[in-house]
């Protein structure tokens, strides 16, 4: 929209000047013909130029009132250094014949020009825009990493939320609009579950903005890129990559196609599995008992990450391995945990492949080479 608007004031401002210096110009006779004509075709070339060079320029979304302000300063230095060129070219070919006037209403309209050119330059370029004496960067300060950009489902699913309180990151949030227009839409849904989603999402994303310990943003950005697609999947790839953000969401299709456009992607869902519990109630595993525990008949063990493993019934079982079955797991702050109870003594390494492990109180099975020995007393 802003690049529009400044089409057509540059437009105007070079119809105003050329109309301005074609009157003001000696027209009569030989030279005034010349006069006119160099002025004319001068600043057609030069105007046409400028809007080449403007409409194959990569697109890329607005650099805000600094970068105009800043290419506005970068045109009238380059005009000015520019301007000898065309005194000097109308002094060594005579036959141009240019006079006064005519020779400021080119420098006049090449400084236009140059000056459209580079705030449009700058405007498409945005945080690209760098020079080494001095060194000039357009970019957006944020806060920590790089931010999270939010998607419907993210939302709706409320985690997001959580992963933020628990200080896991310090990212900010970035919902864009159209993605709050979706939610909306949802919202006043005629299905009845997707209108209580649709009103989950928008209570879950009031109590984020309402919470001071959460960075978040509703961006009313508009990316240029998006405006010839209709779905919104596709626009949150595009928004994320402009904003060089990372996409958060729980749709594993939308993961995908994010990660195809060189997207990085934080799928909750993956976060979730990453953090789950290792041990499941009922599942066996075993463990060396190396102290006893708080509670009577309470032996404690450690996995190799450091994981406690609270046993009943081993309490006099220290510096052995035993086989458990797990009765619960408990998720603190200060870590984890996991409760168990004595199923048996764990087998020796080098006899696991031909003996199981031995409940409480089983004794050993007997061998044939025992039986003989219990044959030939019985025999004697």
């Amino acid at each position: 929209m802003l690049l529009n608007i400044l089409r057509g004031i540059f437009i105007i401002i070079v119809l105003a000047v050329l109309i301005v210096s074609l009157s003001d110009s000696e027209i009569s006779g030989e030279p005034g013909k010349s006069n006119f004509n160099a002025i004319l075709w001068s600043s057609v070339v030069l105007v046409a130029i400028a809007l080449v060079l403007d409409i194959f320029t990569p697109r890329k979304s607005l650099a805000g009132l600094a970068g105009v302000f800043f290419g506005l300063l970068v045109g009238i230095f380059i005009s000015w250094a520019l301007a000898p060129i065309v005194t000097m070219i109308n002094e060594i070919y005579p036959f141009l014949n240019l006079s006064d006037s005519a020779v400021r209403a080119i420098k006049l309209m090449m400084g236009i020009c140059i000056c459209f050119l580079v705030i449009s330059i700058v405007i498409r370029t945005k945080d690209d825009v760098r020079f080494v004496i001095p060194y000039v960067e357009f970019a957006k300060q944020t806060k920590g990493t790089r931010p999270l950009v939010l998607d419907t489902s993210a939302i709706i699913d409320g985690r997001i939320a959580d992963l933020y309180r628990s200080k896991l990151f310090d990212a900010p949030l970035i919902v864009p609009r159209f993605v709050l227009n979706e939610l909306q839409l949802i919202a006043d849904s005629p299905d009845k579950l997707k209108r209580n989603r649709g009103r989950r999402g928008l209570d879950i994303l009031k109590d984020m903005q309402t919470n001071p310990a959460i960075d978040i943003e509703i961006d009313d950005t508009i990316v240029p890129e998006t405006n010839d697609v209709a779905g919104v999947d596709q626009k949150l790839v595009l928004f994320a990559k402009d904003l060089n953000g990372r996409l958060a969401t729980t749709d594993y299709n939308l993961s995908k196609v994010a990660q195809v456009r060189e997207v990085d992607v934080l799928n909750i869902n993956d976060l979730a599995n990453s953090l789950k519990a290792i041990a499941l109630p009922g599942e066996t595993m075993e463990i060396r008992i190396v102290k006893p525990g708080e509670e009577a008949q309470q032996g404690v063990g450690y996995l190799a990450d450091g994981t406690m493993v609270v046993v009943e019934d081993a309490r006099n079982k220290i510096g052995k391995d035993l086989v458990i079955s797990i009765t619960s797991s408990l998720q603190t702050a200060a870590g984890k945990m996991i409760f168990g109870k004595f199923e048996g003594y764990a087998p020796r390494k080098n006899d696991k492949e031909r003996q199981p492990y031995r409940k409480a109180g089983q004794h050993a099975a007997s061998t044939p080479q025992n039986n003989r020995s219990r044959t030939s007393l019985d025999t004697d």
